[in-house]
């Protein structure tokens, strides 16, 4: 696939569609206005889908794991087989994910895009290992520009794929130990901001481990030096196999007219580098919520998007995609199903 003649299919959001939306929604039993965002959602949801009376009724939240070469700095508060032992736990139905996704009637597609365990042919598991995990940044380059151009190529192949099924949604996940550092090292390339100021604590590091984090990110961007113009370069230097994979899907689900609820701090930094291939992806973007990772807020900060949640989430996965579903089809469900003025017979404002 040839990735510049695909982006071509990225579209900007009609805005006719949004001015339909806005003319039904100023017709409902309620004053203009009154049911804020909610609002919102429907009118970006009519306008993606270029439709006056979209659906939602097929969701999948893409949960994408891969391990990391610089968890051997001790950046993380737990081990790397942490990372199989949890996606064999995804495929069981027994992770926060899996609960919060039954909530909201969504799908969860777990993929094994940079796992280093062998995982043979596990049942429910979509197997497109690039790699078996990145090489340590603190040393080189996590990954080849081949191979992080794979990782985007994996993550747009399943949005076709869920397009041509019939998925109206997609939520993006994570999962694999250490992955805050890459995505903190690949805010403060993309945002300016000195590493310090967006570097969080991850698992739940302690204050001298924390240090050590922010060393490593500063060792992997100065060993590196990745270039803030070329978002492929930042990805395959200092990035993760799961972060390219959901730079990919959000790519793939703009091309599809498919909206995307983009996760926390790890799904951020991917929607980031997707956003900077082609910045009209953000049409498409709807962020779950504000991540108690500190660097999470200068990524939504940069790519202009507002969090429809803040619960002090930091599990990943895909948690905070499938509560912000549930939000996001109530505004649809208010657009569609409540009843105009003259439906119910209802003065309206003299």
């Amino acid at each position: 696939m040839e990735l510049k003649t695909f982006l071509s299919r990225v579209e900007s959001v009609n805005g006719k569609f949004i001015e339909a939306a806005q003319k039904r929604l100023d017709n409902l039993t309620k004053p203009q206005g009154s049911l804020g965002r909610l609002e919102e959602f429907a009118r970006r949801l009519v306008s993606i889908a270029e439709n006056t009376m979209p659906d939602l009724n097929k969701k999948v939240v893409f949960t994408f794991a891969g391990d990391h070469g610089v968890a051997e700095e001790g950046v993380s508060a737990f081990p790397k087989e942490v990372t199989p032992q949890m996606v064999l736990n995804f495929l069981r139905g027994g992770a926060g994910i899996n609960v919060l996704a039954r909530h909201a009637g969504a799908e969860v597609v777990v993929v094994d895009i940079g796992v280093d365990y062998d995982f043979g042919n596990t049942d429910g598991l979509i197997s497109k290992k690039i790699m078996k995990g990145t090489k340590n940044i603190r040393r080189g380059p996590a990954m080849t520009r081949d191979e992080a151009l794979k990782c985007i190529e994996t993550g747009i192949e399943l949005a076709n794929e869920y397009a041509r099924s019939g998925y109206k949604i997609f939520g993006t996940g994570d999962m694999g130990i250490a992955n805050t550092t890459p995505s903190a090292a690949i805010t403060s390339v993309l945002t300016g901001k000195p590493v310090e100021e967006i570097t969080g604590r991850g698992t739940g590091i302690n204050d001298s481990a924390w240090n050590n984090k922010v060393q490593v990110i500063k060792d992997a961007i100065s060993v590196n030096k990745p270039n803030p113009s070329d978002p492929i370069d930042i990805l395959s230097k200092i990035g993760g196999a799961e972060i390219g994979g959901i730079a990919g899907l959000v790519l793939g689900a703009a091309a599809n007219r498919i909206p995307v609820v983009v996760d926390g701090f790890i799904s951020t930094a991917g929607a980031l580098i997707a956003y900077e291939i082609e910045p009209k992806t953000k049409d498409y973007m709807f962020a779950a919520h504000n991540s108690q990772e500190i660097g999470h807020k200068a990524i939504l900060e940069k790519i202009g998007l507002r969090p429809i949640l803040d619960l002090d989430l930091r599990l990943g996965e895909g948690t905070g995609s499938a509560l912000a579903m549930l939000v996001i089809e109530a505004g649809l469900k208010i657009y569609k199903e409540m009843a105009t003025f003259g439906e119910a017979g209802v003065a309206e404002k003299v």
